[in-house]
């Protein structure tokens, strides 16, 4: 299983950037995909999930209204479509997976995990 991120770079304050997660070795169409993030001295957070069966979305507050997570199953990825970024979304971005279809917000509940793009935020 392969999950490799994608689009990460450097964003001034207000701007845009979207993150790719592309995925191989399991069936895309039954993996429900998530973002985290973790920032320098600080621990792996949740950014947002979004399920297989509905692709009923999930958001941590802090990104509630300025991320919006997506998928196509005829790409087999995964996208998070950051807008009105702020220095303190700075972090590495990391895509996951898991089996079940609940756009779960813990990441003990996913099974695989990518390396990760790093995205900064200037002010």
């Amino acid at each position: 299983v392969q999950l490799q991120a994608s689009g990460g770079g450097l964003a001034q304050a207000g701007g845009s950037l979207r993150l790719s997660c592309a995925v191989s070795g399991r069936t895309f169409r039954f993996s429900t995909m998530g973002w985290f993030r973790q920032a320098p001295g600080k621990e792996r957070v949740f950014v947002a999930a979004i399920s297989w069966r509905d692709s009923t979305p999930s958001y941590a507050e802090a990104v509630k209204g300025r991320f919006i997570i997506s998928r196509d199953n005829a790409k087999n990825t995964a996208y998070l479509q950051m807008n009105s970024v702020k220095p303190e979304d700075t972090a590495v971005y990391f895509c996951a997976a898991k089996s079940g279809a609940s756009p779960d917000s813990s990441g003990s509940f996913y099974a695989d995990w990518g390396r990760g793009t790093l995205v900064t935020v200037s002010s």
